[in-house]
């Protein structure tokens, strides 16, 4: 029975109720396909801070480095707000990014059927369909530039090697290899020399897969064509901070922040998986919180970082069912709802779909 080693970070807000959402649909897996998943729980963010004075203790870093991979649910909140910006929750993430080496973001965003009249946009739009990926780069930019204050001045900056581009877009035309093929990198290339850096990298590297259409789109418009007609997207490929936008943009029009995960992978096959939204600590606690992205999250990791194809479209295929019985959680209840449920129970409902 193959053996995986998975450390597990709750995190802050409704973190704690979603994780073992994920963890005991793992473990139905695990069942199911002969499998054995052994979990390490550790604290990082705002929990960490009240822990242990900090928001990311050695401890936890050692915990991811030496696992096969990391499931992570929320982190922050308004407790931790006052702290300097360099002592908040928000600086864990990061850090433990940087120390797993972590660079691509992959976030896919897809509109379920069932959850078409949940999408903002018209309906003739939505019919086209939603289903594209974003490779957005994780360790570079104005994200972790110099920055500081000087008087009443703050500054931020944005900056980037060749290197770092090649290989956020090398990630960005594999992936399309194995889609439909297209590439739309993001950048702001008529006003900043780091983005006019980015396209003469990303078209070099366009060479190299000649099978792939590549596109670039300046940011604003990118901004206003996933609300035009976002079935023209397939791979965006973006730096840190367009990445970051853009992305939240594509959950909200796919329906729901709540239905998206996200890997971040580097070199090796240890990846760091979690939901793309935020901590939501106005619903903590009140099992109202959507546990779906994180649990489609535990499919990203058991597809990208551990080759279980038929595992992760399992639970994929659970998830689908589910939506499609009626049930939703509050945040996509809509006119086809026939249940609306908690966390717990939408987990209860894709385990016993998994277990059909």
């Amino acid at each position: 029975m193959p053996n995986f080693n998975i450390t597990v970070i709750n995190g802050d807000g409704i973190g704690p109720e979603i994780v073992p959402q994920a963890v005991n649909v793992l473990n139905v897996i695990g069942e199911k396909f002969g499998h054995t998943f052994n979990f390490t729980n550790v604290l990082m963010g705002g929990c960490a801070i009240d822990e242990f004075g900090e928001p990311l203790p050695q401890s936890t870093i050692d915990a991811c480095l030496s696992s096969d991979s990391v499931l992570l649910g929320s982190i922050g909140g308004p407790k931790w707000e006052s702290l300097p910006g360099n002592e908040r929750p928000e600086v864990g993430l990061l850090g433990l990014r940087s120390a797993m080496k972590l660079y691509a973001n992959i976030r896919p965003a897809m509109l379920f059927q069932p959850l078409k009249s949940a999408c903002p946009l018209r309906e003739d739009i939505a019919e086209r369909g939603i289903d594209m990926v974003f490779a957005r780069e994780l360790t570079g930019g104005i994200y972790f530039g110099e920055r500081g204050r000087n008087g009443d001045v703050a500054f931020d900056t944005e900056k980037y090697s060749v290197s770092e581009v090649r290989r956020i877009a090398k990630v960005a035309f594999e992936t399309a290899m194995v889609r439909r093929k297209k590439v739309t990198s993001i950048d702001k290339a008529n006003v900043l020399d780091s983005s006019r850096l980015w396209r003469e990298v990303t078209s070099e590297v366009a060479k190299d897969y000649p099978q792939v259409e590549l596109e670039h789109m300046l940011v604003d418009n990118a901004a206003m064509q996933l609300v035009k007609d976002p079935s023209q997207f397939d791979v965006i490929l973006a730096n840190n901070i367009f990445g970051d936008i853009l992305s939240d943009e594509a959950a909200m029009i796919t329906g729901s922040i709540g239905m998206l995960a996200s890997a971040s992978l580097g070199d090796t096959k240890v990846g760091l998986y979690e939901p793309i939204h935020g901590s939501a600590p106005d619903i903590a606690g009140k099992n109202l919180a959507n546990p779906i992205a994180t649990i489609l999250s535990a499919a990203m990791m058991l597809k990208y970082s551990f080759g279980l194809t038929a595992e992760s479209a399992a639970i994929e295929n659970a998830v689908n069912a589910v939506l499609e019985s009626g049930a939703r959680t509050a945040d996509i209840k809509d006119e086809s709802t026939t249940e609306v449920v908690g966390t717990v129970e939408m987990g209860e409902l894709i385990i016993a779909e998994l277990r059909k």
